[in-house]
């Protein structure tokens, strides 16, 4: 059924229900998964609301936030490797994370996305906006969303 599924995680509770479902279903068809964390880059002006730091310091900052997003998909490669499925860990480094999320589901020829929604409705939708929504839009590749 599929071969390789793309899990997008963002580390909430909710996320982690989703990475658990993706886990058994790649178990379920003997698909490798590619566990993606987006994390973003550091804000470089005060206007974006970055306070004013140096480029070492950036550097440093960023580098603390791609540790954790890799120490979260090592806890999901461990996750898999129990099930015995093949999890790839890829670390995208954006502010875009729905394009995100579609990239690199097409750079490792996934045949499925599987990510959660938080499921905000009305105002709270349109403030905050709905990268699952972004993903379900633009995707040309199956999504499975879980709440």
């Amino acid at each position: 059924m599929y071969k390789r599924i793309l899990i997008a995680t963002d580390g909430s509770p909710l996320s982690d229900k989703a990475v658990e479902s993706g886990l058994g279903l790649a178990a379920l068809s003997g698909a490798s998964i590619v566990a993606l964390k987006v994390v973003p880059r550091y804000p470089r002006s005060y206007f974006e609301g970055s306070a004013p730091l140096n480029r070492d310091e950036v550097k440093q900052v960023e580098q603390r936030w791609t540790d954790a997003a890799l120490a979260e998909l090592g806890e999901i490669k461990k996750m898999g490797a129990e099930q015995g499925t093949s999890v790839k860990s890829v670390v995208a480094k954006s502010e875009l994370i729905a394009e995100s999320i579609i990239s690199a589901a097409t750079k490792n020829n996934c045949d499925l996305i599987v990510m959660a929604s938080h499921g905000r409705k009305g105002i709270k939708r349109v403030l905050l906006g709905s990268e699952t929504q972004h993903v379900l839009t633009h995707s040309h590749i199956p999504v499975l969303v879980l709440r």
